[in-house]
């Protein structure tokens, strides 16, 4: 339904939101399930693509400081597919009953 108003990029395809801090549930999820520390997850950035017809979204978590020294521009979703080091979690984010699965995607030091 209207799909019409959705954006397209130059291609064709549908243009995907650019990078946003994280949404609550997923920093609180960083914070409580996967022990990280709260000045740092609260730091990150995260970019979705929405899923057809439901509230979810398949999101990435990624943090703008090392893709900012290594050069590289971090536009959207899809932009992450060339750089998945970058990828710190990734999963679904379900914005309408605060619902999420995340999965680690680098080893934490120590």
């Amino acid at each position: 339904m209207f799909s019409f108003l959705k954006k397209k990029n130059q291609d064709g395809s549908e243009k995907l939101p650019g990078p946003k801090g994280i949404p609550d549930p997923v920093g609180q999820s960083l914070v409580v399930q996967f022990k990280e520390d709260p000045n740092w997850t609260w730091a990150l950035k995260a970019v979705v693509k929405p899923k057809e017809k439901t509230a979810q979204y398949d999101i990435r978590v990624f943090s703008d400081r090392m893709a900012s020294a290594a050069k590289i521009s971090v536009k959207d979703y899809s932009s992450l597919n060339e750089y998945p080091d970058l990828i710190l979690y990734d999963g679904i984010y379900d914005k309408k009953n605060k619902k999420v699965h995340l999965q680690m995607k680098y080893k934490k030091a120590g």
